[in-house]
């Protein structure tokens, strides 16, 4: 198996920063794709930021310019740096890790985290 363990979340002022880790630890896996989505109260889960095992990444438009997702393959951890938070940015962050195990069998996988509350307001 295959668990994340996020930390990071808490209460930020308009404008603060934050940076959220992910770390996926197991046995036997190679990641591949790692994303971060939120969800705030009655809205529906949306992605935030993706991170390929190349380095590509990509944004939501709401994110651009102010969030950087990156990864350190070695410790299998995915960051969110987060910049000029606004109080719409408020949510839970959860992150997501896919991969495929090292087996011979090369079986996929998609790993959640428990979620983080990310609190903007002033």
């Amino acid at each position: 198996q295959v668990q994340l363990v996020e930390s990071g979340g808490g209460l930020v002022q308009p404008g603060g920063s934050l940076r959220l880790s992910c770390a996926a630890s197991g046995s036997m896996f190679s990641i591949n794709v790692m994303n971060w989505h939120r969800q705030a109260p009655g809205k529906q889960r949306e992605l935030v930021a993706t991170i390929t095992s190349g380095g590509s990444t990509n944004y939501a438009d709401s994110v651009k310019g102010r969030f950087t997702i990156s990864r350190d393959n070695g410790k299998n951890t995915v960051y969110l740096q987060m910049n000029s938070l606004r109080p719409e940015d408020t949510a839970v962050y959860y992150c997501n890790v896919n991969g495929y195990r090292t087996t011979s069998w090369g079986t996929p996988f998609s790993s959640w985290g428990q979620g983080t509350q990310v609190t903007v307001s002033s």
